[in-house]
């Protein structure tokens, strides 16, 4: 599939990154072909609240036509899927093992996210 235009397809991924007494995790919203993130937040926990809220943040900016994700639990959870049925979006999920999928949210991480906790360890 070619991504030709803004809003044809967006992604989202969870990453972590280790603190000195556990972990935060950043969850992000992005769309592919401008690679702009439309949507960000930040957790200590992998409950689906934290993904619910970037999911709704970034559909009140604009709708894709296609939502694309890993299986994670967050993502397959009904609440999630059904937010983006209720929008008309086709929803996409990675194959398993499929490391490279989130290289975007990484990007995110490394570029933003690690200057504002700084001394922590990448994971």
């Amino acid at each position: 599939m070619s991504i030709e235009r803004c809003n044809q397809v967006w992604s989202c991924d969870i990453t972590s990154i280790r603190l000195q007494r556990g972990f935060i995790y950043l969850v992000a919203v992005m769309d592919w072909f401008s690679r702009y993130v439309l949507s960000w937040e930040i957790s200590i926990t992998l409950d689906l609240s934290f993904c619910l809220e970037a999911l709704d943040r970034a559909l009140r900016i604009a709708t894709p036509e296609i939502f694309n994700t890993d299986q994670g639990v967050q993502f397959t959870s009904a609440e999630f899927t059904n937010r983006l049925k209720a929008a008309e979006i086709r929803i996409s999920w990675d194959g398993r093992g499929r490391a490279l999928d989130n290289i975007f949210v990484e990007r995110v991480r490394r570029c933003a996210l690690i200057p504002l906790v700084g001394g922590v360890q990448h994971h």
